[in-house]
C-alpha cells in the first residue's frame, strides 16, 4: 500500500521581549477584540471542504472512471496522487482550503489532507484523521520557532461494496511523506473539528510570520472558538498577545494551557521564557526542571507501562502512569478510558465515572462512543467490570 505523510503547523515561541507582572482582570480576558483592528481578509472555514466546479468535473470524469475497476478509496488516491494525473506539488508556504489546493495543484500537507477529505466526503467515504507521534520539525522566523507535527488520514467505505470480503474494500491510510518504520508509529485519532482548528491556527501562524498581528489574532480566535480543547491555538494567541504587548493576558493563556495539560512542553517552555523576561527566575527554574523531565520521556511511554500494570493487576501502578499521560494530553480519550478502568479496580467508582465521561466527550468514532456509553451505563445501576 502506498503511503504519504502530511505536515501541520504547531507553534512554539522563543522570545526575549520584556514582560511585566500580570494584573488580575475581571470577566473573560481571553479575547481582546477592542485591541485589534478588523481583519484585512475573511476569517473562517465555512468553505473548507467545498468542491469547486473544477473539482466536481474531475470527480465525474477521472475519479468516476477508476471506480469501475477499483474501490472508491483506491480510485480516489490514484486519481489525485498518480504522477500521471494532477501532478500535485508540495508547497509549505501557504495553507489552502480544498478548492484552492486543487486549483493551484499545490499546497502544504494540511491543504492536501483537506482536498483529499473533500473528495472523499463527496464519494461517501468515511474520513478519519490521525496525529502521528514523531519528531517535530522546526523552523525559525523573526524570533519565533514554528514546530510542525504530522497528521494523516484513513479512508474507509461507509458500507460494504459487496457481500464477499475483499481486501480492496479495507481502509486505506494516506500519509504524504513516507517514513521508515511507519507501522510501529503511534497515532492519536482527532475529530474533524480539531482539523478545522488546525487550519485556522495555521492561518494565524502564517499571518504572524508575515507580521500581520491583527489578522493573526482573528485567525487564532476563530481556532479557539472552533475547538476550545485545541491548546495549540491558545499558545498561538499568547504569542500574538506578547508581540502586541498584552503581557498579562499572554501569561494567563499560558498558565491555563499548563494547568490543563501539565505535561505539555510547548506552553510550559513559553511560560518559562516569559517569567525569565519579567525577572521571575525562581519560578522559571522550577518550570525548566519539569521540562527536563517531560522532554526525556517519549509519547505513550507511561501508557505502555500502565497497560502492562493492568495485565499484571497492579492497579495503583497503572493509575499513576495513566494519570501521567492525561497530564500530557488532557483530551486523549484512550488515556481517560484506561485510567477509569484502573480507578474502577481500585474501588474509586465516582472517579472512574468522571474519566469515562471525559473519554466519551472526546471520543472520535461511533465504536468508541458506543463502548464508553456502555461502560458508563454499567456503572450507573450496578458495578460491573470495565474490561
Amino acid at each position: 500500500m502506498k503511503t504519504w505523510r502530511i505536515l501541520v503547523f504547531g507553534i512554539a515561541v522563543l522570545l526575549s521581549a520584556c514582560a511585566g507582572t500580570p494584573a488580575r482582570t475581571g470577566g473573560n480576558p481571553m479575547f481582546l477584540d477592542d485591541r485589534f483592528a478588523a481583519p484585512s481578509e475573511p476569517i473562517g472555514a465555512d468553505d473548507l471542504f467545498a468542491l469547486s466546479p473544477a473539482m466536481e468535473a474531475y470527480l465525474a470524469t477521472e475519479i468516476a472512471s477508476r471506480q469501475r475497476t477499483r474501490a472508491r478509496q483506491h480510485a480516489l488516491v490514484d486519481a489525485l496522487y498518480s504522477s500521471a494525473q494532477l501532478k500535485l506539488e508540495y508547497d509549505s508556504t501557504l495553507t489552502r482550503n480544498a478548492a484552492e489546493a486543487f486549483d493551484a495543484r499545490s499546497g502544504n500537507c494540511l491543504s492536501l489532507v483537506l482536498m483529499t477529505a473533500a473528495f472523499a466526503k463527496e464519494l461517501g467515504l468515511q474520513v478519519q484523521y490521525q496525529v502521528v507521534f514523531s519528531e517535530q520539525a522546526a523552523s525559525r522566523s523573526d524570533g519565533i520557532v514554528y514546530l510542525s507535527n504530522h497528521i494523516n488520514l484513513t479512508l474507509r467505505p461507509t458500507a460494504p461494496e459487496g457481500r464477499l470480503v475483499n481486501l480492496a474494500n479495507e481502509p486505506l491510510t494516506v500519509d504524504f511523506i513516507p517514513a521508515e518504520g511507519q507501522g510501529r508509529q503511534r497515532a492519536r485519532v482527532v475529530r474533524e473539528a480539531t482539523i478545522v482548528a488546525m487550519y485556522l491556527n495555521n492561518k494565524a501562524a502564517e499571518a504572524l510570520r508575515a507580521r500581520r498581528l491583527d489578522d493573526a489574532y482573528w485567525w487564532a480566535r476563530a481556532a479557539i472558538e472552533q475547538d476550545p480543547g485545541f491548546l495549540t491555538a491558545q499558545n498561538t494567541l499568547s504569542v500574538i498577545y506578547r508581540r502586541r504587548g498584552h503581557l498579562a493576558e499572554a501569561e494567563q493563556l499560558l498558565r491555563n494551557a499548563v494547568e490543563l495539560e501539565p505535561g505539555n512542553a510547548v506552553p510550559m517552555s513559553n511560560l518559562s521564557r516569559l517569567l525569565k523576561a519579567s525577572g521571575r527566575t525562581d519560578e522559571a527554574a522550577r518550570l525548566d526542571e519539569r521540562l527536563r523531565r517531560i522532554e526525556a520521556v517519549p509519547p505513550f511511554h507511561y501508557f505502555d507501562i500502565g497497560l502492562q500494570a493492568m495485565a499484571e493487576k497492579k492497579y495503583e501502578l497503572a493509575r499513576q502512569n495513566f494519570e501521567k499521560e492525561v497530564e500530557r494530553a488532557a483530551t486523549h480519550h484512550e488515556f481517560h478510558a484506561w485510567l477509569a478502568a484502573a480507578l474502577f479496580e481500585l474501588g474509586e467508582v465516582d472517579a472512574a465515572r468522571r474519566h469515562l465521561q471525559v473519554a466519551l466527550e472526546n471520543s472520535t468514532t461511533p465504536a468508541d462512543q458506543a463502548l464508553y456509553e456502555s461502560r458508563l451505563d454499567a456503572l450507573r445501576p450496578r458495578q460491573r467490570t470495565l474490561r
